[in-house]
């Protein structure tokens, strides 16, 4: 079989097409078409490629103008929402000298320092604030931890300051903690975690209000800030 074939625009022309066959010297077939134009040939099958390699109608063009844009109230309302937390330097953190790295971490976020004080934790209080877990069997341990030694409280504020702190934090297990918070790169056992962080804008305020008296946290305009927030 010859075939000549030009493609181009709208329109295929096909000048001859000639086939043959011969079985045992006894037969033979042939076609022939002049100036044969096709308008479309995309019905023809001889010219079809398993590969689509010259047909467009399966071809899809997506345009980005045409993809639905998903609105998220709750989610804006939340990057401009400016929250409280509570964040507090275990004994063993400042045994190990590490207040000033991780008040760094904060202050380089962007996050606004409201108040900080060098506190000796009493029994009772240590038992208010952990008070959901005191039917842990851990419990009795994790007082004395927290009432061996000074502890620094933190009074921090900013937007969206609860879960981005816990992310600054890390697991509670420091071996589960990615590289780069501060319990994956300061902390071995939870038992040794070094730092504490309210889990809810809520708990924030009650936490705050549990361990600062009033007076002892400070409302002020840091001058960098129109560079942390729109």
């Amino acid at each position: 079989m010859e075939a000549m074939a030009v493609f181009g625009g709208n329109s295929c022309v096909i000048s001859s097409i000639h086939s043959s066959s011969h079985r045992n010297g006894t037969s033979s077939l042939s076609y022939s078409a002049q100036n044969l134009t096709l308008r479309n040939t995309n019905h023809l099958a001889a010219f079809r490629s398993s590969s689509s390699l010259f047909s467009f109608s399966h071809v899809k063009i997506h345009s980005k103008k045409n993809k639905p844009h998903i609105f998220l109230p709750h989610l804006v309302a939340s990057m401009k929402q400016v929250d409280e937390t509570y964040i507090m330097i275990k004994p063993d953190g400042v045994q190990r000298g590490l207040v000033g790295e991780i008040i760094s971490r904060f202050e380089r976020k962007g996050f606004k320092l409201t108040g900080l004080k060098l506190f000796q934790c009493p029994k009772e209080l240590a038992e208010e604030h952990y008070k959901d877990l005191s039917s842990k069997p851990f419990f009795p341990s994790l007082i004395e931890y927290i009432t061996s030694g000074p502890v620094v409280c933190m009074a921090w504020e900013g937007v969206g300051i609860v879960p981005s702190a816990r992310k600054l934090i890390g697991a509670t297990n420091p071996l589960q903690a990615e590289p780069g918070t501060i319990r994956g790169d300061l902390a071995v056992q939870t038992g040794r975690n070094v730092v504490h962080g309210s889990d809810s804008p809520e708990n924030g305020k009650r936490e705050i209000d549990l361990w600062f008296n009033e007076g002892e946290v400070i409302q002020w305009t840091p001058a960098q800030a129109p560079w942390f927030r729109e």
